[in-house]
């Protein structure tokens, strides 16, 4: 058999080169060639000249040919419809940001840094998936008896030996509310790293679903490359998905994530895979958070959270409960949004921190909001309102460290802001929602009725809106407004003096 030949191209300009050089020699890129695999079709294409011999014969003015026929191509009265039972994963988290549940041979690619959770995800998704179909869990970075440790604490195996030089111990615990008899019903698992091993244990199995742990660690033997390569996972990715189209089976893959944010470095498998999802978090907070980022089947930016227990991950069913704060006792400069990622409407307490500046420049952070939009915002309340942001350090973050980067939290933002300037306390029955413009406007923004339905439901009384919007018929309070200066006088009340108040001070 013929060695495979290989060449590089370079991923920014597109320049091949029979050898890899650190330095792409058309664009001067560094670090950019990729390894590729020159792969020989077995369809004869006929010659430069040949083509355009045919061409001249059909631009003669009398063509011979015969009359137009399609030899493979349907049109779509010819395509049979059928329809798609999507499976229950088990889990509504997951459903949700695959589009309504597991897309029968489709092939999901989740991404996240190590650590974070994706493995634990995956075998307890398996194990729910086990109960009604067959499941092959291919392992490639941990052993079988690695897998069964982990298994067992998650309640997946209700009894684990593990050998020892001394002894043999048996660890029993199943944690999670699963029906003994049922758990790990119908899943199989195969510590194995080779392609041609793992695609021969599909066939002879044939299982519904299959979990690829990592893909990073799959090899090609007739690769010359090493494992995890762009070479390497992309070649072992269009096999599987070869596997996963022609044999109905679905492929869950994981990919880890790079330093810079990407999967197997460049993005070389999102656009083979039907869906992506990436799973986030911070780890010093216990919550998770599964968010699609493309979806041949369903919507894209819906999001999933979980939380990290003891016994492993446990969906949140209210995450607005999650990300927001103590409502009995507010504190100064804290202000209440409702965002929306994809669908999912989730309020979430913003909290500012306005206080004089030791430095010739002002500092400006922001955790969990957009910093150019925290910027603008501050110029908006410079120019528009009259506080001398430039004389001030300014931070602003989101509780529960969720990302609300959408323009419909710049009004809670600034809200926020201004409370902690003037150190007032904004309603706690009161949720903000809008965009501010650079002429200080309060602007519309997109699901209005979604974002109120949920503060409606979470008991909130009041919501300061942009003006020129219709609204639902709901049980709260609409106060609609124009300019960032109305949206601070009507959330932010006047402070009337006491008695106690007017008094001098001892120090005074």
């Amino acid at each position: 058999m013929a060695k495979p030949k290989t060449f590089y191209v370079c991923n920014e300009c597109g320049a091949e080169s029979p050898q890899w050089f650190g330095k792409c020699p058309a664009c001067g890129t560094y670090n950019s060639l990729e390894e590729q695999i020159s792969i020989q079709s077995s369809v004869d294409v006929p010659s430069r000249g040949g083509v355009s011999s045919w061409q001249s014969t059909q631009t003669n003015g009398k063509s011979h040919s015969k009359p137009a026929k399609a030899r493979a191509s349907l049109t779509f009265d010819q395509i049979t419809d059928r329809q798609i039972a999507r499976w229950e994963s088990g889990y509504e988290e997951l459903d949700r940001v695959l589009g309504g549940g597991v897309v029968p041979g489709s092939m999901v690619l989740i991404g996240g840094d190590p650590g974070i959770g994706k493995s634990t995800l995956l075998l307890q998704v398996s194990n729910q998936l086990a109960q009604k179909y067959r499941i092959l869990y291919v392992t490639g970075e941990e052993s079988g008896q690695q897998v069964k440790l982990r298994a067992s604490r998650l309640g997946v195996s209700k009894t684990l030996s593990v050998v020892n030089e001394e002894k043999v111990a048996v660890v029993v615990d199943t944690t999670l509310p699963i029906d003994p008899d049922s758990i790990g019903a119908d899943l199989y698992v195969l510590p194995e790293t080779d392609l041609e091993e793992i695609l021969r244990e599909i066939d002879s199995l044939k299982p519904n679903v299959a979990v690829i742990d990592s893909i990073q660690t799959v090899f090609f033997p007739a690769l010359t490359s090493a494992p995890g390569s762009v070479a390497q996972v992309r070649e072992c990715t269009a096999a599987l998905m070869k596997v996963a189209k022609h044999e109905d089976v679905t492929m869950l893959i994981v990919g880890h994530v790079t330093k810079e944010g990407a999967i197997a470095g460049p993005k070389v498998l999102e656009h083979l895979v039907d869906t992506v999802l990436y799973f986030e978090g911070d780890r010093f907070a216990s919550h998770r958070l599964l968010r699609t980022v493309k979806n041949r089947f369903g919507a894209t930016h819906e999001i999933g959270i979980f939380e990290m227990v003891a016994e492993g991950l446990r969906e949140v069913s209210n995450p607005s409960e999650l990300f927001l704060g103590n409502r009995d006792d507010p504190a100064p400069g804290t202000a209440i949004v409702v965002a929306c990622e994809g669908t999912r409407p989730i309020v979430v307490e913003l909290q500012a921190l306005v206080s004089p500046t030791s430095y010739p420049s002002p500092r400006r952070a922001g955790t969990g909001v957009d910093y150019n939009r925290l910027v603008q915002i501050l110029a908006v309340l410079e120019k528009r309102v009259g506080i001398p942001m430039s004389k001030l350090d300014s931070y602003v973050a989101s509780a529960g460290g969720l990302n609300v980067e959408e323009p419909a939290v710049d009004l809670g933002i600034a809200i926020a802001i201004v409370a902690s300037f003037r150190d007032r306390i904004v309603d706690p029955g009161t949720v903000l929602i809008g965009e501010v413009g650079l002429g200080g406007q309060v602007r519309s923004v997109s699901q209005m009725e979604l974002r109120l339905k949920e503060a409606a439901k979470l008991g909130f009384k009041r919501a300061i809106v942009p003006k020129g919007t219709k609204f639902p018929d709901l049980n709260i309070e609409i106060l609609p407004v124009s300019k960032v200066i109305d949206a601070i006088i009507a959330a932010i009340p006047h402070q009337e003096l006491t008695a106690d108040d007017l008094e001098p001070d001892e120090e005074e």
